[in-house]
């Protein structure tokens, strides 16, 4: 029954994955194509910052309520699971206020201090709108996950995507209609009104699954304030390490422009190779990772209910065909991108340094996508310390090649940086996981 759970949540969140990656991929041909690798570049700079907000507000919060819905018992556990839920999405909708308040009055000083782009600050105003919204959908998304219904989940993420898409195409039909230029900020625009649209789906769907909770009597309930608790002592440590990764994330981000200008390049050349590498090159490289990402958000709470049951044999099973899965598509990527490089470059992106690009980051695949799988485990577990520290290290290696390597050999170096790291975090994490004998 689980495994046939895992099997059917997997398939609805890899189909919606790859639709949504597929609508995103040919989205960023469209920007590409209207704003340039410059454009893009600047579009791209402001991405670490809303990660940043989302891991702050969420990312813990929507983990923990994945975890203790899973752990309640099927029968009469949905008032339980009803509190769970709520306590979580008023603990990540006030900090979502809060933030969405200080980079809507701060977004000149970010722009200016951690991005050094001004340009940067429209957009930032515009998205900082979002962050309340996309707050509310993933805690119920992360609900749906941990009873292993990911239908919900799977219909946001493409109706997000679609709202999104489709708003910034209608406003790029009616500007051409009446001959008005709008600027890379209506991308910002789309993504606030996907948020809103995803959660104005959601809602009435949780509403729906709780209806028979708000007629019945209700049975004795954890209290509040005892959820509360337990929601904060489990997200705390999983938030740090996203605050602390997308802190990091964006001190990199910010300063890969600011080193490719040390190298020799202008300040315009600078954020068009930026805008390349992440808004096209990258784009490739994680469009496979729908599979992965869509299995490892349903693993972790698989993973706690076998952990809660001291049952190592489950564990066992669901590491080693992981590992296996991870490794051939890793590879079978790998391979696909480092020999159509070129054709997707030049003929979708229309820059042959795309392709160049897209070579280069192909030795990612293997490493990339069953990290995804292993830290996904390792918080299952409630080794979320541990997934912290092997991230962070990570980073910094990242970090130090974008400080110290690329103003001496280019955005090779970077490249050179992402593969170490990502190699590093792989022999980590298998190091931890030896117990249960994967191979």
């Amino acid at each position: 029954m689980k495994k046939n759970a895992l099997l059917k949540g997997t398939l609805l969140l890899t189909a919606a994955g790859v639709a949504s990656r597929c609508i995103g991929f040919f989205y960023r041909i469209f920007l590409s194509r209207m704003f340039g690798a410059e454009g893009m570049g600047i579009y791209e700079l402001i991405n670490p910052i809303t990660a940043l907000i989302f891991s702050f507000c969420t990312a813990g919060i929507q983990s923990a309520i994945s975890k203790f819905v899973a752990a309640e018992p099927e029968k009469d556990g949905k008032p339980n699971r009803l509190r769970i839920l709520l306590t979580g999405m008023s603990l990540s909708g006030a900090l979502s206020l809060l933030c969405a308040v200080f980079v809507y009055r701060q977004a000149d000083l970010i722009s200016g201090a951690l991005l050094s782009e001004p340009r940067c600050a429209p957009l930032l105003r515009i998205v900082s709108l979002s962050f309340p919204a996309a707050c509310i959908h993933s805690c119920i998304n992360g609900y749906f996950y941990g009873i292993k219904k990911a239908g919900l989940p799977a219909f946001c993420q493409l109706f997000e995507q679609c709202f999104r898409v489709g708003s910034v195409f209608f406003f790029w039909s009616y500007a051409q209609q009446n001959q008005i230029s709008f600027s890379i900020a209506v991308a910002a625009v789309g993504l606030v009104i996907g948020e809103f649209a995803s959660m104005l789906a959601g809602i009435p769907i949780a509403l729906l699954h709780f209806s028979t909770v708000f007629c019945a009597a209700q049975p004795s309930v954890t209290p509040y304030r005892r959820v509360a608790a337990r929601i904060l002592l489990f997200a705390l440590p999983l938030s740090a390490n996203r605050v602390c990764l997308h802190l990091l994330g964006a001190v990199e981000s910010a300063r890969i422009p600011v080193s490719l200008q040390r190298f020799g390049y202008t300040p315009g050349q600078a954020i068009s190779i930026y805008g390349i590498f992440t808004g096209m090159a990258m784009t490739c490289i994680l469009f496979p990772s729908a599979l992965t990402n869509s299995i490892s958000v349903l693993l972790m709470p698989l993973i706690a209910e076998a952990d809660a049951r001291r049952n190592s044999g489950a564990i066992r099973s669901y590491l080693r065909k992981s590992i296996r899965g991870c490794l051939l598509m890793g590879l079978t990527c790998l391979s696909l991108f480092f020999l159509c490089a070129d054709f997707i470059g030049t003929t979708l992106f229309g820059s042959a340094l795309a392709g160049s690009f897209i070579r280069t980051l192909s030795f990612l695949c293997p490493f990339l996508y069953l990290n995804t799988m292993l830290f996904s485990i390792l918080n299952g577990l409630g080794k979320t310390g541990l997934t912290f520290l092997f991230n962070i290290v990570s980073l910094l290696i990242r970090i130090a090649f974008v400080f110290f390597a690329i103003p001496c050999f280019g955005i090779q170096a970077l490249f050179a940086g992402m593969l170490f790291g990502q190699i590093f975090s792989t022999l980590c994490c298998l190091l931890c996981l030896k117990k249960y004998r994967y191979l």
